[in-house]
């Protein structure tokens, strides 16, 4: 009997060719990435549990981080924007990409956990990349200049706001700049039989198929953390 190619996966469609991750190969994934910085944004991931033990799962994981600091760096990204900043992980990630004259704008609503974001972005050495601006993102998305002056842009915070947060980002992005949106899986809500219930759940559904659509931009949807959908703006 003909052995089975290995990567033949048995009563699987074609078209549905994936390999699930249990704990072990996901711990595997983690450990086979690029190192660099990770003490910082270990002791970064240890102080957020510490002091918010109920927030710290919106920090992105470790595959992700490693993936949005290689994008940013290969795209030659010199400005970015991030809407949540939550206690600064993903901006040290963004920031490292960038180039010594790159520039990082973050908006968030807290001070508290943008207070320990600022501590670690020094430890960093990414401080003078980054500038801050707290209060609603939407109000500070509107107060941005009509121009396009973004190559990068990164979206995580208030989920029913997503869409919002796009189309005010998008006519400030460059052409083939890049908008990476984050928990596009909603925690595992999406593709059931049923059409999802959750607040959250259901604007990311309907933002991920009206990108999908949406001539302006080419998108894709990564299986990476939560689910990570990445957006090329056209022209």
């Amino acid at each position: 009997m003909k052995a089975e190619p290995w990567h033949v996966r048995r009563n699987r469609p074609e078209t549905l060719k994936y390999t699930a991750l249990d704990d072990g190969l996901y711990r595997y994934v983690m450990e086979c990435r690029s190192r660099d910085g990770d003490a910082v944004l270990e002791a970064l991931r240890r102080e957020t549990r510490k002091k918010f033990p109920d927030d710290a799962p919106m920090q992105i994981p470790r595959d992700q981080a490693a993936f949005m600091t290689m994008l940013v760096a290969v795209t030659r990204t010199r400005m970015a924007i991030e809407v949540g900043t939550f206690t600064g992980l993903s901006a040290i990630c963004i920031a490292k990409g960038l180039p010594k004259n790159g520039k990082l704008l973050c908006l968030d609503i807290s001070e508290e956990w943008t207070d320990v974001a600022k501590k670690y972005w020094v430890k960093a050495g990414v401080a003078k990349k980054i500038e801050l601006r707290l209060g609603a993102a939407i109000d500070s998305l509107k107060k941005l200049p009509n121009k396009k002056i973004f190559d990068f842009a990164f979206i995580d915070a208030h989920k029913p706001e997503y869409d919002d947060y796009y189309e005010l980002i998008l006519p400030r992005m460059k052409s083939n700049g890049l908008i990476l949106f984050d928990n596009m899986l909603a925690g595992g809500r999406l593709g059931g039989k049923k059409p999802p219930t959750h607040p959250n759940a259901k604007a990311v559904d309907k933002l991920n198929r009206k990108l999908s659509r949406d001539a302006r931009v080419q998108s894709v949807l990564l299986p990476i953390g939560d689910g990570v959908t990445m957006c090329r703006v056209v022209g």
